[in-house]
């Protein structure tokens, strides 16, 4: 009975493990009561909950102990020198391999799809065979309202130099600002592991609230005239425009950024089962089955890395402060380019489809609807802000691809 008592959690429990679990407990909140961005927030809350469970064995690594072989055909790592282990002896012909002691936890295997960038591409394509790019085909002007928006993730990249993280550590905080989760959880996973539990939380926390943050700034930025300014239908896309258009990113986007290849070709494919019209299947699949399937995956194996040592830190503050800012900036930024637009199109454009440009979708573009139609009821503005909305997705892959260019 005592061997059971000291096997349990609860003489092990730490106030670090107690805090994390008040914070999965408040996440789970946020994502069942408040319904913010749940089909992550819950996952990712339950898996803070799951590893800070003090002696569960939930994201272990494997165990290996030294084992001395004559089949050198099964050599897993050779220590014939010694190096590792001064003083042992080995016989002539003999080698030293490591023999699996104890397997890892669950969540260790399933973090390997986070590890090696494999879960972020699929979520792309996933996005991208639920997503439309005809309002960005039938307006293209709308894809700079797109790439202003980036320019909170440089900003904070900048401010989060000098506040002295690495190249490694400021490119992942920056990446919170275009508000993809799956691109943050793919650059940081690249470039400064050790952040992912913060950087995740951080990001997803911003796409959930976008609704409260965007709007005091669009309306800080625009005059009550240009909210209410009705923007003309746009044109229909053909069907070859919506074919032509995935397979041209993909080429342009990839020859100029290698490193972006895995999301935007995700993304890319994603939207060409959507429209060739010949693999429903494949697009059905993409859409509800394998999105689904990765997104549980994801954000459990992210959740789990949010441990107290990583998460419980002055750093951790500091991330969310700049990962706020970015996405203020990048909001930002988007509605000043929009307004320079409605000045140069003589009141044609609604600045407000500025604020879309962070690629929140379709979250964002829905923000823009609202906040215009309160100014004007028979203001229609989401068709027009899902322009900029998915040029926001394209921007951050590439913002992504550059940062990982230089950094990696």
């Amino acid at each position: 009975m005592v061997d059971l008592l000291y096997s349990t959690g609860f003489l092990r429990m730490t106030p670090g493990n107690a805090i994390m679990m008040v914070v999965s407990f408040a996440l789970l909140y946020l994502a069942i009561k408040k319904q913010y961005e749940p089909l992550l927030l819950l996952p990712i809350a339950f898996g803070m909950l799951l590893t800070n469970f003090p002696g569960a064995p939930m994201i272990n690594p494997p165990e290996y102990i030294p084992y001395i072989t004559d089949h050198p055909e099964y050599t897993i790592y050779n220590d014939a020198k010694g190096l590792i282990f001064p003083g042992l002896q080995l016989n002539p012909g003999e080698v030293l391999t490591m023999k699996l002691d104890q397997p890892g936890g669950l969540l260790w295997y399933l973090y390997r799809g986070v590890k090696f960038g494999i879960y972020p591409p699929l979520i792309f394509m996933g996005v991208g065979a639920m997503t439309d790019f005809g309002p960005l085909i039938a307006n293209p002007k709308t894809l700079l309202l797109g790439a202003a928006a980036q320019f909170g993730i440089f900003g904070a990249f900048i401010v989060a130099g000098m506040l002295g993280f690495t190249a490694q550590e400021a490119s992942s905080i920056a990446i919170i600002g275009g508000a993809d989760g799956p691109t943050a959880i793919y650059v940081t996973s690249k470039l400064a592991p050790h952040l992912l539990g913060p950087i995740a939380v951080a990001a997803y926390s911003y796409m959930a609230l976008v609704p409260i943050i965007q709007p005091p700034i669009m309306k800080a930025l625009t005059t009550s005239a240009n909210r209410k300014i009705v923007m003309k239908q746009l044109r229909t896309v053909s069907k070859l425009e919506l074919i032509i258009f995935p397979i041209m990113v993909a080429v342009v986007c990839i020859l100029f950024l290698p490193d972006a290849g895995p999301l935007v070709g995700m993304l890319m494919l994603g939207n060409l089962f959507r429209v060739s019209g010949v693999v429903e299947r494949l697009n059905e699949t993409a859409q509800n089955a394998l999105m689904n399937i990765v997104t549980i995956f994801l954000g459990i194996t992210v959740g789990s890395t949010a441990t107290a040592e990583a998460f419980l830190t002055t750093q951790t503050l500091m991330i969310v402060g700049l990962g706020l800012m970015a996405f203020c900036v990048g909001t930002a930024a988007g509605v000043i380019l929009g307004n320079v637009m409605c000045i140069l199109s003589g009141k044609q454009v609604n600045p407000l489809i500025g604020s879309a440009g962070v690629s929140a979708v379709p979250m964002a573009a829905r923000v823009a609807q609202v906040v215009g139609q309160k100014e004007n009821p028979r203001n229609f503005l989401l068709m027009h802000a899902m322009g900029p909305n998915v040029a926001g997705v394209l921007g951050s892959a590439v913002a992504a691809g550059v940062l990982l260019a230089m950094f990696a």
